[in-house]
């Protein structure tokens, strides 16, 4: 994989650009994608963004949201804008399974494949060029950092600013996790400079709800949440019968992992979600707990040091079994 700096003489030179990112993406995805599409438009690109699902409706204020294509629900004209791509750029993700119905297509491909992505191990092999730095808050911050690179920020227009600020903003939970480097700082008050409203997209992102999602977050934390002190750790197993009944659509269940991390003293909390096709986990940690390795070691999952993701086949009762084991096996790294 070349440096991404080395596609800077070329941004000048107009070419059909698809852009794509993981799976039920968040507002770090969503916002980057949007953002980097914004800003290679302004170069006569012709740029067109598929999401490989469907994706939250809170991220739907975002400008340019409404054009992107759903590849689940428009796999036909998505996979001709793929076939005549000259430059596929993919965003958050760093490995092709990531995009779920997508992937095979994404391996077929020839065009020039370009990463920015802020997770760990990268599939390097698979990317033309690219930049990989788990050092970055957000994919966001690295789209930024692409744009002022390669000379160009004054390209940075409302509707980018906007986009980057959700994602910077969702990635480093409003700012609260380490990740927030004075780097992050440096790049709002630029934004802010710029003339961004950041009132807005904090309505955008956290005040956009329906009520049966705060009634289903009070359900949750009442009847799904189990602490285990003597292993300072908080699991929270939501079953199917449960988003069915407070009618929970894609992105209702963002940020409820968040919630057991202000008990005092919780160094672990892993949210787990009973989807059709798969169980569906979330892990967040303090300190010197590394999320990363423990989802890859139990739940075929990765991500960051302190927030990871995983998956499994068995039964929620099944998982819930297997991550109760674990958190015994990890018992002294979580004192």
């Amino acid at each position: 994989m070349k440096p991404v700096q080395d596609i800077f003489p070329f941004l000048n030179q107009p070419k059909r650009v698809v852009i794509t990112t993981h799976q039920k993406p968040d507002a770090d995805a969503m916002g980057s994608s949007l953002a980097l599409g914004h800003f290679l438009r302004q170069f006569g690109h012709t740029v067109s963004i598929i999401s490989p699902t469907n994706w939250a409706g809170w991220v739907n204020w975002m400008p340019g949201a409404k054009d992107v294509l759903d590849y689940e629900k428009d796999k036909q004209k998505a996979d001709g804008l793929l076939n005549e791509a000259e430059w596929l750029f993919c965003l958050d993700f760093n490995i092709f399974h990531r995009t779920k119905t997508m992937t095979e297509k994404l391996k077929e491909i020839t065009c020039t494949k370009i990463l920015i992505d802020h997770h760990q191990e990268p599939d390097v092999e698979s990317f033309t060029y690219g930049t990989s730095d788990t050092s970055k808050s957000s994919t966001c911050e690295m789209v930024y950092d692409f744009i002022v690179d390669s000379g160009h920020s004054d390209k940075i227009n409302e509707e980018i600013g906007e986009c980057i600020y959700a994602g910077v903003v969702g990635d480093t939970g409003s700012f609260r996790f380490s990740s927030a480097h004075a780097g992050v700082h440096s790049l709002v008050a630029d934004l802010k400079s710029r003339g961004l409203d950041h009132g807005k997209i904090h309505e955008g992102l956290f005040d956009n709800f329906l009520e049966n999602r705060l009634r289903f977050v009070g359900h949750i934390l009442l009847h799904r949440m189990e602490i285990f002190y003597e292993y300072n750790t908080a699991l929270i197993a939501i079953p199917k019968s449960d988003l069915l009944k407070y009618h929970i659509k894609t992105g209702d269940t963002e940020g409820l992992v968040n919630f057991p991390q202000t008990i005092q003293g919780i160094k672990l909390v892993a949210l787990v979600i009973d989807r059709d096709e798969e169980r569906k986990w979330s892990f967040r940690s303090k300190g010197a707990f590394d999320c990363n390795t423990f989802a890859r070691k139990y739940f075929e999952g990765g991500g960051h040091y302190n927030a990871a993701g995983g998956r499994s086949n068995d039964t929620l009762e099944q998982t819930v079994e297997k991550f109760k084991q674990a958190m015994k096996e990890n018992e002294s790294l979580l004192q």
